[in-house]
């Protein structure tokens, strides 16, 4: 084994553990809020990772320059739909865990408008 397919091997090794890391999130996590939390964090990292794996395997320049793509499209759009899916969730009423203790939006979320009273 040379070096490159060493890293290579690194990155896609970290990558599937972040994803693993995020599915058991999603399955031991005790409500919609913090499972959305779990898959935006730790799916997104791994799935970097496989991607990083796949641009080190291949010697190609614009394969490269594809993966570097698809990775700046994920890191700018998951936290934006994870935030959106916890938004709807707490507009339609999901009930939280038990366990929350605060919710700092209560009495200041105009449901009607969708916005925060200012």
């Amino acid at each position: 084994m040379d070096l490159k397919e060493i890293v290579t091997l690194i990155l896609a090794t970290i990558g599937v553990a972040f994803v693993l890391i995020s599915s058991i999130g999603i399955i031991k996590l005790p409500d919609l809020y913090t499972r959305v939390h779990a898959s935006g964090k730790t799916g997104t990292l791994g799935i970097i990772g496989v991607l990083l794996a796949v641009a080190m395997h291949h010697d190609d320049l614009i394969a490269a320059a594809k993966m570097i793509a698809l990775i700046a499209f994920f890191w700018l759009t998951a936290p934006v739909a994870a935030h959106m899916l916890d938004r709807a969730a707490y507009l339609t009423g999901v009930k939280r865990a038990p366990q929350t203790v605060q919710d700092d939006l209560a009495g200041k979320y105009d449901v009607e408008q969708g916005r925060l009273r200012s």
